[in-house]
């Protein structure tokens, strides 16, 4: 008998998948769920080494800002 997916958080649900990776039910929630909360924007892929830079310090950002969220 599977747990209730919808009622677990995302960490749960992650540490769930990763413990069963076996379970389709179990990824295709886990699937679902993360899919409708990523975000829609699309990027170009950078074209010249100072882009690449560019991108770099804005994932770095981005990391540091979630760590102090």
């Amino acid at each position: 008998m599977n747990p209730d997916f919808n009622t677990m958080t995302k960490g749960e649900l992650r540490a769930y998948v990763i413990a069963h990776p076996n379970n389709r039910s179990a990824f295709h929630t886990f699937v679902d769920r993360f899919t409708a909360e990523a975000s829609p924007a699309t990027y170009n892929i950078p074209n010249s080494t100072d882009e690449v830079k560019e991108v770099e310090v804005l994932i770095k950002q981005k990391l540091s800002h979630l760590k102090t969220s």
